[in-house]
């Protein structure tokens, strides 16, 4: 979804201080105590949760505080854990947000684009006169048991409640998570380590052998639409096997990927059959944004739908964690707005 809400030049009608909530991860990358001596401001009210779990009473606590914004202090995943856990609490009235880049990947600050040294007085001060961005996360949904049979039949189990988070991929995309938790380890992070781990990726598919787990893929079936229509296979290798697939509602990306193509907007998904070592070397094409069609042809996708289902045997990565594998329904969630500077 693009910018839909203009810059905010005069200050908001509202000239009472906003009642604020700060979900601040002490273990994110970046944070180390910083900024918390706005905790003594009496319309600032800050929550460590210290687990996953302890994140829905933290937010339950500042739903109780009647809060106006929300700002979420750490990366990718707590971004993805608050808004997970914050569908109960907050259903269709969602403060607006704000996300303070701590973690080890930023990818939906590259997106949003407020600055990498952003304070929370900076934050707050923002809520008043600066800009407002709207964006929908992807909802991801795990189907019940049945729902996983061999013809994805729909409506044959429960769901469990829906993800929400920005980046979905799985195949490749889960073992190049994998390599890029050792890219941090050497301390490359954010756009660095994009690259990083897809040097590596990139090589190892070149230069591996069909045994090399990179080239190998993992079954996945892809069903658009509310029609679930199948996405067809290019026809070159194992036609039940992927390579990798990405999916996400965000616009910007991380060392300035284009990797779902110009012109798509919402939920957009990309998928690659098989890395032919053809393909492979027109990355730079395709990361570009300019996709020859003989590439298209030899089984690389860019779709914009409403929602699909997927159903996958191996594990699929949403912001950066490994989840099992399964049947499951992604759409988009709901429309959220983030304040930047």
């Amino acid at each position: 979804m693009a910018e839909t809400a203009s810059p905010q030049s005069a200050t908001r009608a509202e000239n009472r201080e906003p009642v604020v909530g700060v979900i601040y991860n002490p273990r994110s990358h970046r944070n180390k105590g910083q900024d918390l001596d706005i905790a003594a401001r009496p319309n600032v009210h800050v929550e460590q949760p210290e687990t996953h779990q302890d994140i829905g009473a933290a937010l339950d606590g500042l739903a109780r505080k009647n809060i106006d914004f929300l700002i979420i202090n750490g990366g990718d995943g707590t971004v993805r854990d608050v808004l997970t856990r914050g569908q109960e609490v907050f259903g269709a009235n969602w403060p607006e947000l704000a996300v303070l880049p701590k973690g080890k990947t930023n990818a939906l600050n590259v997106d949003l684009g407020a600055p990498n040294g952003w304070t929370l007085p900076e934050a707050i001060e923002a809520y008043k006169n600066g800009n407002r961005i709207a964006r929908r996360p992807i909802s991801v949904v795990r189907l019940g048991k049945g729902a996983g049979g061999p013809q994805l039949e729909p409506g044959s189990g429960p769901a469990a409640e829906p993800m929400l988070g920005f980046i979905l991929g799985g195949g490749a995309f889960t073992l190049g998570i994998q390599a890029g938790q050792d890219a941090h380890k050497l301390g490359a992070f954010n756009s660095l380590a994009v690259a990083a781990t897809g040097v590596w990726g990139v090589a190892q598919a070149l230069f591996g052998t069909d045994q090399n787990i990179w080239r190998r893929g993992t079954a996945i079936r892809f069903l658009l639409g509310p029609e679930r229509e199948e996405l067809q296979h290019g026809g070159r290798g194992d036609r039940g096997r992927r390579a990798i697939f990405l999916c996400s509602t965000l616009e910007r990306f991380p060392a300035g990927l284009k990797i779902f193509g110009a012109g798509y907007a919402g939920l957009k998904l990309t998928v690659l059959d098989r890395p032919h070592r053809r393909v492979l070397a027109a990355l730079p094409l395709v990361l570009a944004g300019a996709v020859p069609q003989w590439v298209k042809d030899r089984g690389f996708h860019q779709v914009q739908t409403d929602s699909f289902e997927l159903h996958s045997e191996g594990e699929y990565i949403l912001d950066g964690e490994a989840y099992p594998a399964g049947h499951f329904r992604v759409t988009q969630g709901p429309e959220l707005s983030f304040v930047i500077p």
